[in-house]
């Protein structure tokens, strides 16, 4: 019903857009219950169409009515071809162009009807390019004529590139106008038209004379037989105004071919439930087509399934719609992508302004620092210069530091020499100061010497003066004995000699020494004034203070007061003991 209902829509948007808005709901309503044997409430329409504060009846406000009054208590058991008419008596006279056509208003009626079927379920109704190529494939093949693609595909292109489709009345003009039936009179095209419209609209799979033998009389007759998807009616003739009978089929009914009898031939049986049928085809490719067609419509009953050609249509609109989803599916994706792509692009803009300012920033930065690389560079320059300058400087400095240092190296070198010098005359000092010792011994003890032969001799001369003041004889004694003494004096005197030469040869090898002595403390003064004005780098080793030399009667000798002062008590004794 749902199916229907659509297709009852479709003719009945044609009549009621092509009617005044005010007065199209009334009339239409009417003669659509006429038509399709639906009880007429004026009541109700007279409810629903009274003028009101809401002013004029619009074409929305006609739908509520038109389904709940009119359409849901559609049976079915109404004559298609009537309602189609009536409609099309009303939407026509105001709409069909007036421009030379090869149809006939019956033509231009059926390809309305038609369009109905073939027509997209939207409104306003329009026939995509698919099924504008199917009608006229159609139309072609019941002409007889060959299909011209490329002419139709130069039509589709320059049709899609300004709408989607045609209108009902565009498409009549279409075939009317013979683009695509040149050659063709105006009864071909009529008889294409009939065929296409019987197919598609009155669901005659097959039809054409055949005979048919009778059940009482067992005679054979020919008759129109038009085959459905549910019944084969047979008629007297093919302008169908006098129908014979019906062949009611159903899932349970069969076919099968028949061996030629009684003279006839290309024969087939139809076997229904409650009776059968002979037929006789007027050759065997006729006998072939009708089993094929009535089994293949068998088939479909059995399957429930709709008639091929709705079916097909029912396929190329899911096939369409499928299509359509992608391409919507896709169009949405392109406009996800379009607007990433918008967003991407405002993305890549605002990129592109960053980088351009960033650019500028960077060129001003570049500048800047150009400059400030010009700017370093010459300051640069000049502390290179300064550095140069400062270089040079310091490598003069260097140079002077080196040399001051070579110097300072060499009088380090002058000051370890005479460190060593210094070292060795202290060496020299040191052996002469021994030496010194070993002769003030050796003096020492020549003056021992020297002071007890001293003493002896005091001792004899007072003991000579002892002897002058005895008598003579004593005196000529002592006188011998002053002689003896004499020579022994004599003798005394010639060692006392031999010790005053040696005294003398001790006095200048003391000499000798004192002056080595005396150098030495003198190298070592000037040393020691050398290493005070080289800023006191070694302390020289000084030698110890000497005492004051004493002079004897004999000459200097190298006696501390100490040790004078012994010996003279020494000599003060040995002299009271004489005494």
């Amino acid at each position: 019903m749902v199916g229907l209902k659509e297709e009852l829509l479709k003719s009945i948007w044609h009549a009621f857009t092509a009617l005044d808005l005010d007065r199209s709901g009334k009339v239409l309503s009417h003669n659509l219950c006429t038509v399709l044997n639906v009880p007429h409430d004026p009541v109700a329409l007279e409810e629903h169409f009274r003028d009101d504060d809401e002013g004029p009846v619009s074409n929305q406000g006609y739908m509520p009515y038109l389904n709940k009054f009119i359409l849901e208590k559609v049976q079915g058991n109404f004559d298609k071809v009537e309602f189609n008419r009536m409609c099309w008596t009303l939407c026509a006279k105001k709409n069909l162009s007036k421009s030379p056509s090869l149809l006939s208003d019956e033509d231009a009626f059926k390809v309305w009807v038609i369009f109905n079927f073939l027509s997209e379920d939207k409104y306003p109704l329009i026939i995509v390019p698919e099924e504008i190529e199917y009608l006229l494939k159609k139309l072609t093949e019941a002409m007889g004529a060959g299909w011209q693609q490329e002419q139709f595909d130069h039509y589709k292109i320059a049709l899609n590139t300004s709408r989607e489709g045609l209108s009902a009345w565009e498409l009549i003009d279409l075939i009317g106008s013979g683009q695509f039936s040149k050659g063709m009179d105006q009864q071909t095209v009529s008889m294409a038209i009939n065929e296409v419209f019987n197919e598609l609209i009155l669901d005659v799979l097959k039809q054409g004379y055949m005979l048919k033998k009778g059940h009482k009389r067992k005679n054979w007759t020919e008759r129109w037989f038009v085959l459905k998807p549910n019944i084969i009616s047979y008629y007297i003739s093919e302008d169908l105004k006098d129908k014979k009978g019906d062949i009611i089929l159903d899932g349970n009914c069969c076919v099968e071919a028949l061996p030629d009898k009684d003279g006839k031939k290309c024969l087939f049986l139809i076997k229904c439930l409650d009776k059968s049928f002979e037929i006789s085809a007027s050759d065997k490719k006729k006998k072939q087509e009708w089993i094929q067609a009535i089994q293949t419509t068998v088939s479909l009953l059995r399957a429930g399934s709709p008639p091929p050609h709705k079916e097909a249509r029912q396929k190329r609109k899911e096939l369409r719609q499928k299509l359509l989803a992608e391409q919507e599916e896709l169009e949405r994706q392109m406009k996800e992508l379009q607007a990433a792509n918008e967003n991407k692009q405002k993305e890549l803009e605002t990129v592109r302004k960053q980088l351009e300012a960033a650019a500028a920033r960077a060129a001003e930065e570049e500048k800047k620092r150009l400059q400030n690389q010009v700017e370093l560079q010459d300051r640069f320059s000049l502390e290179l210069e300064r550095e140069k300058m400062v270089r040079q400087k310091m490598e003069e400095q260097v140079a002077q530091k080196s040399s001051e240092l070579e110097q300072y190296l060499q009088r380090v070198r002058e000051l370890e020499e005479m460190y060593k010098q210094l070292q060795e005359a202290l060496e020299d000092e040191k052996q002469a100061r021994q030496d010194e010792e070993t002769v003030r011994k050796l003096q020492a003890r020549l003056l021992e010497e020297e002071s007890a032969k001293r003493a002896e001799l005091e001792k004899w001369h007072l003991e000579q003066q002892q002897t002058i003041q005895m008598t003579e004889a004593e005196k000529q004694e002592l006188e011998n004995q002053r002689m003896i003494k004499e020579q022994a004096l004599q003798v005394a005197m010639q060692q006392l000699e031999q010790l005053e030469l040696e005294r003398k040869q001790a006095l200048e090898q003391y000499e000798e020494v004192k002056k080595k002595l005396e150098m030495a403390a003198n190298n070592t003064k000037s040393w020691k004034d050398k290493v005070a004005h080289h800023e006191g780098l070694i302390r020289l080793i000084e030698p110890g203070s000497k005492n004051p030399h004493l002079i004897t009667n004999w000459g200097p000798a190298a006696f501390t007061e100490a040790e004078l002062e012994e010996r003279q008590k020494s000599w003060k004794g040995k002299k009271a003991a004489s005494e």
